[in-house]
């Protein structure tokens, strides 16, 4: 994970966290591995009025990037994960390399995608035509 931030920071491409964990947890997690600082947004479950797979994490955090949803991607290795970044316009991929159950069927989650490793990511968006202006979260 460490080599696509850095890489997708050499792109100018701001990246963000958008989790159903409260922030009393995701904020000590993400200031530990030092990544608070980087990160162009962190939303928990808790800063908004919905979770995931509302689209309104979704939106706040294009918002606060600075762009608009359809021009965001969003990664996801959770069926509302998928769900909320559909539901809010943004392109969403697969983590097949994070916590998917073995009852999960990500095939039937109507992502654009999947990734087995985090850079992946990077080949994805340049076979999309999708490495300008375009954000991850």
């Amino acid at each position: 994970m460490s080599e696509l931030l850095l890489k997708l920071e050499q792109l100018r491409m701001p990246w963000g966290v958008i989790t159903n964990k409260p922030s009393r947890f995701t904020i000590p997690l993400m200031d530990s591995l030092n990544l608070s600082k980087r990160a162009a947004c962190i939303i928990c479950g808790d800063t908004t009025g919905q979770r995931k797979p509302h689209p309104q994490p979704m939106h706040l955090a294009s918002h606060t990037i600075g762009t608009q949803s359809q021009r965001c991607l969003y990664v996801g290795d959770a069926h509302r994960d998928i769900e909320a970044g559909r539901r809010a316009g943004m392109k969403t991929l697969i983590a097949l390399f994070g916590y998917i159950h073995e009852n999960d069927q990500p095939e039937q989650w109507q992502a654009d995608g999947t990734i087995s490793a985090p850079l992946e990511i990077l080949n994805w968006l340049a076979e999309h035509n999708r490495l300008t202006n375009t954000t991850q979260s």
